[in-house]
């Protein structure tokens, strides 16, 4: 993910990309000659800018974090923003004391087809997510923070920013290459306090990648697919024959809408610059990052319960 902030932030018309941190003098050196920037190993050498983005393995965000926030930066954190909620809620106390800007990639807000159906829905009853991908051994947390933590953040925002208030949970750990603690599927069911019901399965054991989100309604289905960015809409209707026939004739509506807007990560980078910038209310995008993390906390805890 470095990789791509480094070429999003480089190429976008708003922001320049100053320097590239890496501890991996090969790595850092290569994509800051790639994009006319300046690498240096570590944040001592991170100079006069504007503004931090941290995209390292998840098990650095909190130390990385806390000395940019100390040093009165606006920071945009990968996802999760920490592999704990007691860490996370420490970062964002201490933004709120520096009185700094902090935004956690929370990538799939920006994605377009899920913009479009946030905005369509009007009152959901249940969403189902899935999020499935190949193993992959660089990764070290386990599945909730890693995966889970997309999905739960959409559910939320699906029921209007409402906490769930009943959980049911079935956690599995099979590959032996993960570290001990670290899982590698999640089922979840959600009961929200306005009554509805969100399913989020999240899994590092399949074969290809699948991420979806089907949203119910009383009379309409809202299904997205978040890797092609699309879009459809259902409506199933029952209507009399006509006089002198009899039974019913059923069909089902669709709609397919034009999904239009950018790549997720430069809609992403376009609300950090505004954030920055002060054309985003600071204290609630900071408030935002809380809701997710407190419901992949509660699911972890069930598992250990």
């Amino acid at each position: 993910m470095g990789r791509n902030h480094a070429r999003v932030i480089a190429t976008s018309e708003r922001t320049d990309l100053a320097v590239v941190v890496d501890p991996h003098e090969e790595t850092g050196r290569a994509v800051a000659e790639q994009h006319g920037s300046t690498w240096v190993p570590s944040l001592d050498g991170l100079g006069d800018v504007d503004a931090a983005v941290i995209a390292a393995p998840t098990e650095h965000h909190f130390d990385l974090a806390s000395d940019v926030i100390a040093s009165g930066l606006p920071l945009l954190v990968e996802k999760p923003l920490c592999p704990s909620l007691a860490q996370t809620q420490e970062l964002v106390d201490a933004s709120a004391a520096a009185g700094t800007p902090l935004m956690c990639g929370l990538l799939e807000r920006f994605n377009p087809a899920v913009m479009v159906a946030l905005r369509m829905v009007e009152e959901p009853l249940y969403v189902r997510a899935t999020r499935h991908s190949p193993y992959a051994p660089r990764i070290k947390t386990g599945v909730a923070w890693d995966l889970l933590v997309h999905d739960v953040d959409l559910v939320v925002r699906v029921f209007g920013g409402d906490h769930p208030d009943k959980f049911d949970v079935e956690v599995g750990q099979y590959h032996p290459q993960s570290v001990p603690g670290a899982e590698d599927i999640v089922e979840a069911s959600l009961r929200f306090t306005s009554g509805g019901i969100a399913s989020v399965s999240a899994s590092r054991m399949g074969q290809t990648k699948v991420r979806t989100m089907v949203i119910q309604e009383l009379d309409r289905m809202i299904e997205v697919d978040l890797l092609r960015r699309g879009l459809t809409s259902y409506r199933h209707a029952t209507v009399a024959e006509d006089e002198g026939q009899s039974g019913f004739r059923q069909f089902t509506e669709m709609e397919i809408p034009d999904i239009a807007g950018v790549e997720p990560l430069v809609g992403q980078l376009n609300h950090f610059v505004d954030l920055v910038g002060g054309k985003v209310d600071v204290d609630l995008e900071r408030d935002s990052i809380l809701p997710a993390h407190r419901v992949v906390d509660q699911v972890l805890a069930l598992r250990s319960a």
